[in-house]
């Protein structure tokens, strides 16, 4: 097979497990999340700011199952991961933390505020400054919007193209159709930095020993939780849409990556529907139509959904991008070729370079092009 090359809106690099704890000062070291294992090897006990919780320990073949959804080799060496990209044909890519995914179980501002900064200096440095190629997702509080302002600011300052937000704030904060939101909306406008959520990363209270991603039990648990992760970025749209947070700033770009990309249109159809049919109690008004600004300013990939390819090319909407989701089980590592050629030999060759290399280059003009060979 002739190689395509694509860039990939999706990816996730693992930081060091002790990457907190060895960077931050001692008495804020101590609040970051740690794990004692009992001695049957059965449960363990999770301390997290001041907190802690009891959680049994997967089986061994689950443990197995959890650690082959990270087994390629770049996932923690940025090094293998250049090979890697050039093998399975991947030009640049956005990548997303991993460690912010306790976000959501801190409850006290500074710690959460100086981990997450020790996060951004470290993948700035190791990822941001290693390749262009490599797109780093920054990351900023959601339990203080002040702190969240401040980082967005200094990680701009430092060269950053984009930031991450979880597609729900912090439990104990405002939500993202509240006011209280405005400086920072208005602080993203101003530094251009595109804003990226990712699917799955609902707030979840670990305090309680739930566990991240499970809301259903019993028969179809596995495939309804799987689907069930992806309504998060859907409702993260709305939110902003509805509340006139992207109608008062047009020049906010924002990314919805792995969650697909023909529930755009649908959301989009159905605001329509909401503010025309309802429009007597709407508020605030907008100045355009829910649609125009989806259309607009709403980005969405995908890894393997044919019904994206085709929503690039018969609903209108333009804004849509394949993503790897590297080096994660569901991803495409090991077959993205083969992935890439089910989708896109016999396609609209417009549709094929917008989708693969068009969008995410819209949104990152400063990723290096893909060489003159590459494209032969």
């Amino acid at each position: 097979m002739q190689k395509i090359w694509a860039n990939s809106g999706d990816s996730h690099f693992l930081e060091p497990e002790d990457l907190w704890r060895e960077n931050l000062p001692p008495r804020l070291a101590e609040l970051v999340p740690r794990a004692e294992k009992d001695p049957d090897g059965e449960w363990e006990t999770v301390h997290i700011d001041g907190m802690s919780f009891r959680r049994k320990l997967p089986s061994s073949a689950t443990a197995e199952f959890l650690e082959a959804t990270h087994r390629a080799p770049g996932a923690r060496d940025v090094a293998l991961r250049m090979k890697d990209l050039d093998q399975e044909g991947v030009w640049a890519e956005l990548v997303f933390p991993s460690l912010g995914l306790w976000s959501s179980s801190f409850r006290t501002p500074e710690v959460l505020r100086e981990a997450l900064r020790v996060s951004n200096d470290w993948a700035y440095e190791s990822l941001e400054k290693y390749s262009p190629r490599l797109v780093t997702a920054g990351q900023v509080s959601t339990l203080d919007i002040g702190d969240a302002v401040a980082e967005l600011e200094r990680i701009a300052e430092l060269g950053y193209r984009a930031v991450y937000l979880p597609v729900a704030p912090h439990p104990l904060q405002k939500d993202y159709n509240r006011d209280e939101w405005e400086p920072f909306w208005a602080a993203l406008e101003r530094t251009g930095l595109v804003l990226a959520f990712h699917i799955g990363t609902d707030p979840v209270d670990l305090s309680k020993g739930a566990a991240a991603g499970v809301v259903y039990r019993g028969p179809g648990g596995a495939v309804l939780n799987y689907t069930e992760t992806t309504f998060g970025g859907q409702r993260a749209v709305m939110k902003l849409v509805a509340s006139g947070a992207l109608d008062r700033h047009p020049g906010i770009k924002v990314l919805v990556s792995e969650g697909g990309a023909t529930w755009v249109p649908f959301v989009a159809d159905r605001m329509e529907e909401g503010y025309r049919q309802h429009h007597m109690a709407v508020r605030p008004k907008l100045n355009r139509s829910p649609r125009e600004i989806i259309y607009s300013q709403v980005y969405a990939s995908f890894q393997h959904d044919q019904s994206a390819v085709a929503a690039a090319t018969y609903m209108g909407y333009n804004n849509v991008l394949w993503g790897s989701d590297y080096p994660h089980m569901e991803g495409t590592y090991g077959h993205t070729q083969q992935t890439l050629h089910q989708l896109f030999d016999g396609a609209d060759p417009a549709v094929r370079e917008r989708v693969t290399v068009g969008a995410f280059r819209e949104l990152f003009p400063d990723v290096p092009p893909l060489p003159v060979l590459a494209t032969a």
